[in-house]
Order: structure tokens, then sequence, then C-alpha cells
């Protein structure tokens, strides 16, 4: 009887497995669309690799990796499967007493990339660059890693030191930096000041729980000394809380408008985010400040006071991350974070960038119609994003304005940038390790050997032969000609440094706004606007077109 039972009950199965397959196929249920039949197909691969393969694998791993073919068939770098130690290891690094350089990174074609390096970091100090590609950490290659990846690796014990290698675009060798982890803590507003008479200016760095009292304290001051416009500053600003964002956007829009809005495939994540605390600033006219590193809540503001005819956004097209994570505690203490909705603005428009739709900063050296050069004068690339597929949406007050991911802004213009020469020079100075580190030093030694320095200094040729000699006693390779070339940018980098190590951010940014074009081109603007409709139309003579329109480029 034992051996009839033993053969009849796989018999069975059998039958009853057959029996339910052609059920689900009369049912319409193709064998490719059976859930059911493809983890069955899963399992098998699985069990047959792990038993018989040349190699022994453990089938835990064989499951990880083929989760990780799952998330990384996504082609989205912001959805992310953490195992149960990576989560743990993660949030001990954010939490407790666990350090960095002070970098805020995002992922662009494969690969970590640099959205700006934060004031006062090891990463600043050391000359790491907006747009930089950290190519290695600790020798190991980040091509595919996502931003979760790229923060476990980075992050470690205060005073722990670490190596990484950064391709710089227009650099042909890749830099090595090796720096010393520290805690960091940055001010979302480091500083409020007046750049022209009545025309006040916040920048604003990053979106964290005190961002709203910080930019309210600061607009308030100003508007107690008598500022009538303002400029709010969202240039590399790589996002953050999304409470910050809305209640910042707050400050300036009317009671119960619409600030943002997210979709979803599921029901609970589509909702809209209306404005609350009704307009505090009002009647004042307002320009925007971005450029291709604002980012997220940095995004989601700028859209909505563009969407309001609120604020005139100038500087270049925004970063495109305009995507929402959520959070799903698994089984075995693993965590996905996935991808569940995409940002809009009031007006419609996705922030979501497409993957692949920016230009690769390592294939651009040279952009038609910018002039002379393909550097700004504070070093960074400037490229022309593609424009020919932009959608067109219509402002509250019916301005047009455009879609296809970030935010374009209302006039576009680009930095001011170096001439051919300098851009030679600027190659050969940061090719070199050395030279962020030297101009630090420099910069702190010079400013303690000359106590009367005044806030008008500029750098003369004699500082440049001194900066020269320190980079050659720091085992630069360098000859002079390629320091006498480098022109406005080892100027500005000299006075900015300077300017910072002996009074601090304030004049370190009064000394880099005469460089500054868009700002420029900002104050030009408030000057002849009373209110946000006079500089809509001041911002239309600007693009030789109708006020609102955004067609001119410079």
């Amino acid at each position: 009887m034992r051996i009839k039972r033993s053969v009849l009950a796989p018999v069975a199965v059998v039958s009853l497995a057959m029996l339910t397959g052609g059920w689900l196929l009369q049912r319409g249920v193709r064998q490719e669309q059976n859930v059911y039949l493809q983890v069955r197909l899963l399992q098998e691969v699985v069990s047959h690799i792990a038993d018989k393969y040349v190699r022994e694998i453990p089938a835990t791993q064989l499951y990880h990796d083929a989760i990780d073919g799952v998330i990384s068939g996504l082609d989205d770098p912001n959805t992310t499967f953490l195992t149960a130690e990576e989560w743990e290891n993660l949030r001990i690094r954010t939490e407790g007493e666990y350090a960095g350089l002070g970098i805020e990174i995002g992922v662009r074609n494969r690969w970590v990339t640099v959205i700006t390096p934060l004031p006062g970091t090891p990463a600043e100090r050391a000359g790491l660059r907006a747009g930089d590609r950290i190519i290695e950490v600790a020798g190991q290659s980040t091509e595919g890693w996502n931003v979760d990846q790229a923060a476990r690796a980075i992050r470690g014990p205060r005073g722990s030191p670490i190596e990484i290698k950064v391709l710089r675009p227009g650099v042909d060798e890749p830099i090595p930096f090796r720096m010393v982890r520290e805690q960091v803590q940055v001010h979302s507003v480091p500083f409020h000041l007046e750049v022209s008479d009545g025309i006040g200016y916040v920048p604003l760095r990053a979106f964290s729980e005190s961002s709203v009292e910080e930019v309210r304290d600061a607009l308030t001051a100003l508007r107690n000394e008598g500022a009538t416009g303002l400029v709010l500053d969202l240039r590399y600003n790589p996002g953050g809380l999304l409470e910050s964002g809305v209640a910042i956007a707050d400050l300036f829009l009317p009671r119960n408008v619409p600030v943002v809005e997210t979709r979803g495939r599921v029901a609970n994540s589509n909702q809209v985010l209306n404005s609350r605390g009704g307009e505090t600033y009002s009647g004042r006219p307002l320009v925007v400040l971005v450029n291709d590193f604002s980012a997220s809540a940095s995004e989601i503001v700028a859209g909505a006071l563009q969407d309001h005819d609120r604020a005139l956004v100038v500087g270049t097209p925004t970063f495109g991350k305009g995507s929402v994570q959520t959070l799903f505690p698994l089984s075995g203490g693993n965590v996905l974070k996935l991808t569940t909705g995409l940002w809009y603005t009031p007006s419609g428009r996705s922030i979501q960038k497409d993957a692949g739709s920016e230009p690769d900063p390592s294939e651009v050296d040279e952009v038609a119609g910018l002039g002379a050069g393909t550097r700004s004068v504070t070093g960074e690339l400037v490229q022309r994003p593609d424009s020919t597929s932009r959608q067109a949406f219509q402002t509250r007050g019916g301005r047009t304005v455009y879609g296809g991911g970030g935010i374009t802004p209302d006039l576009v213009i680009y930095p001011d940038t170096l001439t051919q020469a300098e851009q030679r020079s600027f190659r050969e100075l940061v090719r070199s390790s050395v030279f962020g580190e030297t101009l630090f030093n420099f910069a702190v030694r010079h400013v303690r050997e000359n106590p009367n320095i005044t806030t008008d200094f500029r750098v003369t040729d004699a500082v440049r032969r001194q900066f020269f000699t320190a980079l050659r006693e720091a085992g630069a390779t360098i000859e002079w000609d390629v320091v006498s070339q480098a022109g406005r940018f080892l100027d500005y980098q000299l006075e900015t440094e300077m300017a910072a190590q002996k009074w601090g951010p304030e004049q370190e940014f009064r000394h880099g706004m005469r460089y500054d074009r868009p700002l420029q081109e900002a104050i030009d603007l408030l000057r002849q606007a009373s209110s946000p409709s006079e500089l809509f139309t001041a911002a239309g003579r600007r693009n030789g077109q109708r006020p609102g329109g955004n067609g001119g480029r410079n």
C-alpha cells in the first residue's frame, strides 16, 4: 500500500497542475502572462543553477541578482533594493556618528555625478565641481551605481580617509582625490544681502526642516531694509524636503492654489498639494535663478511660481528630477525604494526628464553660439540642451512656458564663458590633483600674511606668481604660461577663496558677482520693474518678443 501511495501522489499532483493550467488557459490567460507560471519558472532556473552549476552559488545570491536585474531593467536610478544589512548601515550612517564629504550627487548617463559641493566641506576645499563624474570610490568603479549605492560608499566614520577618482568634462585623464570625512552641517540660507539699491538677494542651498524659517527671516529683513525687488537663487540647489518646498512657495502664492501634483499608476499615488499660508511678500517683483543643477524641490518651487505668474525664472534649464519614491518594507528586513509617481507643475508639465535626454558631458567639448568658450568663468561646463521636442503650456496668466523635463526658464541666460586660451589653461590647472588643495591653503596663508587687505582687493600679477610658486612646491608640473593665461578663471578662484577665508560667504559672493552674468541680468530687469507685470514686460523686451515668452538665447 505504501508503494501505491508513493506512485499515485505525484500522478495526482501532475494531473491537478495540468487541469489548473488548462483552466487558466481556457480563461484567456496566456502562459507568459501567468504570474504563477513565471514565478515557478524563476524557481526552476535558480534551483538548477544552485544545484548543478559548475561553481557553487548560494540561492540567496541568485535571487538577489534576479531582483537587481528586474530593477536595472526599469532604467530608473531612483528605484533600488536594499538588503536588510544595507538598509541598517544606511540608517546608521545617516542618523548616527557618521560623516561624508559634503557633496550632493545624482546619476547622469549611468554615472554618479556631483550636483554641487556644499560650502565649507572637504569636497569644496578639495576642488570638486558641479558636473564632475565620480568614476571610482575606494578603487571600485561606480558605473551603473544608483544614488543610494554611492551614498553608502562615500559615507563613513568621521575622520576616516577616502579616495575617489573624478572624470571632469574637458579634462582627458581622471583626477584622483584623497579626502577625510567630516560631519557636514550646512545652513539653507548662508547669508542675505542687498545686491543693488532696493534689490534683495537670498541664496537657498537646500530644502531642510529649517529652510522655511531661514528664508522667511531673510526676506523679512530685506523688506524692512527697503527692498522692493527680490532674487531667490536656487542654482545648485539639489532639493530636499518636499514639505519645505511647498511651504516656501506658500510665501509668494495666494492661499489654496496648486503648488505641485503627483501622478502615479495607482489611485493613492495621485494628489495635489495646495498653498495654505497665503502670500506674505505680495506685490514685489521676484526673479528665481536656476541652472542645470537645480533639482527636485527647487524645480517644484520654480515651476509653481512660474506657472502662477508670480516670478520670472532666469538661467538655464533645470536638472529634471521629478519622480516620487516610496519605501516598501519587505520580508527579512529588506527594503524596496520604488518610484511610484511623477511630479507635475500646476500647468501640467512633468518635471521628470527622460533618461538619456540630456547630453553626456564627457562627449561635449564645443557648443555653438556661446562665444569663444564652452566653460564658464567659474569653470563649469556650459552646454545647450536639446529644445526641439519641447511642448508648450500656458501659465495662469496666459504666458507660454515649456515642458519636456525640468523647468525651462522664461529667460535663458548662459554664464559668461572663457576664451579658448583661458580654457586651455583651465584644463592644465585642474588636471593636477593638487590644484584645489593648493588654492585653499594659499588663500588661508595669503590673508594671514596680509591682515590689512580690504574688501575691494583684486588679484595682481604678483599674487598669481606667488600662487604659481605654491603650485610647483605642491608637486604640480606646470609652467608659468599656463597660470598667466588662465585669466578670469584663476582670478575668480583666487579672489573668492581669499574673500571667503578673510570675511566669510557674503564677501565671497560679492567678489563673484561681477562674473555672474545671470545674476547681473536679473538685477538689470528688477531695476526696470516695480511689479511682477512690469518685470514680465521688461523680460519680453529683453527677449525681443511678447511679454513672457522665452525664445531668447544668450
